[in-house]
């Protein structure tokens, strides 16, 4: 097993400055928390897929040990930010309406190569959300769990990119096929697992869950986090998974676009709450 870069046990805990917490963010980091726990379905599915790679296997069986320090992290900065928030009972919420399919043989995405632009396509949107929570909280505690969660992302899109180039040698996935199952990561944000986790965080016991709704709650306290700067970043990230140049006229107009549609949902989340 890797060492870990930090140790949940050695964060400062006594530092949590209850002036500085901003009430709008206790929700995302209730939900973050159990998205990040539950990263052992995903292992379970990444080592079907690579069933005959067992280097990979023990890389994503690090990666899990580094997404479960985040859940549990995140779930405790939110328990003691707010004492009738239960993690362990969140986790067994959100796992009993929520369940990557493990069982399956072959990479959804089609290759195991885009299977791994895939996994960087979502540490690139992990690495920006967290270091965009970061950059806009006050709270020391929470700033510090998220930069390092945030330094933590950016190391596994390295060590996803690292697999992608290697299985890209023999599968040969064009510029275009990338950016097809990069495109369409992209588009699978909205997709029930966080609105799910949303749920199960914050819902009060009872309450129906409704796909839109909790996606809109989730979306009226996130989108407006980022700045251009994280938005720049994390295309930049996109680009070079694809094979694509950053820093270059479509780089540019990409950033520009993206930045776009994100400050318009940040204002149209806003409007709408």
């Amino acid at each position: 097993m890797a060492a870990l870069h930090w140790r949940y046990e050695d964060l400062p805990w006594d530092s949590l400055d209850r002036s500085r917490i901003d009430p709008e963010l206790v929700p995302l980091i209730k939900a973050a928390a159990l998205v990040e726990f539950n990263a052992d379905d995903y292992t379970a599915y990444l080592c079907n897929v690579f069933k005959d790679d067992p280097d990979f296997q023990q890389a994503a069986h690090d990666w899990a040990v580094e997404e479960v320090q985040h859940g549990r992290a995140l779930g405790r900065w939110a328990e003691l930010v707010d004492p009738s928030f239960d993690f362990e009972r969140a986790v067994r919420r959100f796992r009993d309406g929520y369940r990557v399919p493990i069982d399956l043989t072959a990479s959804i995405r089609g290759s195991r190569s885009g299977e791994l632009i895939a996994r960087c396509m979502v540490e690139t949107g992990t690495s920006s959300y967290y270091t965009a929570i970061a950059d806009s909280t006050d709270e020391p505690l929470l700033k510090l769990i998220c930069r390092n969660v945030a330094a933590d992302e950016l190391r596994h899109y390295k060590l996803f990119y690292g697999y992608a180039k290697r299985y890209l040698e023999t599968e040969r996935l064009s510029t275009w096929q990338r950016l097809k199952v990069a495109l369409a990561r992209i588009g699978e944000t909205e997709d029930d697992e966080l609105a799910y986790a949303y749920y199960a965080a914050n819902a009060a016991e009872g309450v129906p869950y409704e796909r839109k709704t909790f996606n809109a709650a989730y979306a009226k306290r996130a989108w407006g986090r980022y700045q251009e700067p994280h938005v720049e970043r994390a295309i930049a990230m996109v680009f070079k998974a694809c094979g694509l140049k950053p820093h270059t006229t479509p780089f540019k107009m990409a950033t520009k676009v993206a930045w776009w549609l994100i400050a318009g949902k940040a204002r149209a989340s806003a409007k709408a709450a």
